[in-house]
């Protein structure tokens, strides 16, 4: 039965998705990483300040999923809950395992490296090291680094001097080419000011130079702004060879389609949603086609919108309830209980624009999950 009451009182009648078929090869025109979500262990103890305990069949079962897209993983960033409720023994843990299970199938993997081990305010030096120590973790695991923002550098730092000098230090030791992170505030308001200023173009001086000063250490830079011209812009001024990998969950479709200068690779937290249609949307930018790419993108977007509208960085909450729906875990539950980030209104928004996008693959069994999920809201079916 798809059938459904939405809270308002409206029925609606669940599609389901077209049956999607065993996956995708890689893209050959683009790069594509999709930041996955951690599955908690429903049983434990994941309140709100406890240490996070996972789910680790469902969690590692999800990313062989999308590497069966076609898509990368990009693992331990934001959308896995950094820095919200996920602590740093379970990030390196998840990198480890994650990192084991790319090889067992040659899937692509990056990985966050943060400072999030830190324990109250810190000094530069201190926030040197703990970014030390956690791209000795990824290195050793077996993933691409990704150098995420950090709360703690952007607490300390008396401005774009300190910034420079922490991530030139880092770029100078690594061995390998890293991608590198500019996490905007609206999805982590404490990155409020990151590379030492407001001004965008100010902040945008800064990375640049940084990235002509270490070009041949920086394999790319991932932007989650959500401000398609600026990032247009600065991927116009990037040294040759540095990827723009876009981040921006609004504008995704535009930036990675490109113009006549350029395009945009991407790592995203909407590709955890929409892995079944990236994968064929991409092939058909392999084949030169922009517009079978946005026929079947675009209407993702609506989705998006919803998924990451403000406050943002609770987005979280609706890719989990999505992959409970799809069935790719048995419980609506995450670490630090974050599965109240979003009201049941939301949540029943959401249902129907991933159902409108074709991206529910059970009809029946996405309504029966969200029915109980309302009728504890006290919604009457």
């Amino acid at each position: 039965m798809s059938s459904i009451v939405l809270p308002g009182g409206e029925r609606y009648e669940l599609r389901g998705g077209a049956a999607f078929g065993a996956g995708t090869a890689p893209a050959a025109s683009r790069i594509a990483y999709a930041a996955a979500h951690v599955v908690a262990d429903p049983l434990a103890e994941n309140v709100p300040g406890a240490p996070a305990a996972l789910d680790w069949d469902a969690t590692l079962a999800f990313r062989h999923h999308l590497w069966r897209h076609g898509l990368g993983v990009a693992e331990a960033m934001d959308t896995a809950q950094r820095g919200m409720g996920l602590d740093y023994p379970a990030v390196r843990e998840l990198v480890r395992r994650s990192a084991s299970e790319a090889r067992s199938v040659s899937g692509r993997i990056v990985a966050g490296v943060a400072t999030d081990q830190l324990d109250g305010p810190a000094t530069v030096p201190q926030v040197l090291d703990a970014y030390r120590e956690q791209l000795a973790d990824v290195v050793s695991a077996g993933a691409v680094p990704v150098i995420m923002c950090s709360r703690h550098l952007a607490a300390v730092a008396s401005g774009p001097d300190d910034y420079v000098s922490v991530y030139s230090t880092l770029l100078s030791e690594v061995d390998a080419p890293v991608v590198l992170h500019w996490l905007g505030p609206m999805f982590d308001p404490m990155l409020t000011g990151y590379w030492g200023s407001t001004d965008l173009n100010a902040a945008a001086d800064t990375v640049l130079a940084l990235l002509k000063d270490h070009a041949a250490k920086v394999e790319g830079i991932k932007m989650s702004l959500l401000d398609a011209d600026f990032e247009v812009a600065f991927r116009r001024r990037l040294p040759d060879g540095v990827r723009m990998y876009t981040g921006d969950d609004f504008n995704y479709p535009d930036l990675i389609a490109g113009d006549e200068h350029g395009y945009s690779d991407a790592l995203l937290g909407v590709f955890a949603a929409i892995a079944p249609l990236v994968g064929p949307a991409l092939a058909e930018l392999d084949k030169g086609s922009k517009d079978g790419f946005h026929a079947l993108l675009d209407p993702t977007v609506p989705l998006a919108r919803h998924l990451f509208g403000a406050p943002t960085q609770f987005y979280k909450t609706g890719i989990v309830f999505l992959s409970w729906l799809s069935g790719h875990q048995q419980h609506f539950t995450m670490v630090g209980g974050l599965q109240s980030g979003r009201s049941v209104t939301h949540l029943a928004r959401l249902l129907v624009l991933a159902d409108e996008a074709g991206l529910l693959p059970h009809a029946d069994l996405a309504a029966a999950r969200a029915r109980s999920l309302f009728a504890v809201a006290g919604v009457s079916q």
